[in-house]
């Protein structure tokens, strides 16, 4: 496990605390989520990014065309029902 020293303002130092404190975990484990969820959103991304350049613009819209026609065909919620 690597050690990593962060600078930051002391107010924000503060505000940390706070947020660690409010979750009940310490300031290391609140890092540990955040810096998780950054990377998560980061995996995402790319992963959506390289689907993206392999796919079809052109069938995508073909995709949605055919889901709203599918939508089209059946009632509204709420209608249609008992």
């Amino acid at each position: 496990m690597a050690v990593l020293t962060v600078r930051m303002p002391d107010d924000r130092h503060s505000r940390l605390k706070a947020l660690a404190a409010s979750q009940g975990v310490s300031v290391n484990k609140m890092i540990e989520k955040l810096t998780t969820a950054a990377l998560v959103e980061f995996d995402t991304h790319n992963r959506y990014k390289a689907r993206a350049d392999r796919g079809s613009a052109a069938r995508g819209l073909e995709i949605l065309d055919e889901l709203d026609r599918l939508e089209s065909k059946q009632p509204p919620p709420g209608k249609g029902e008992g």
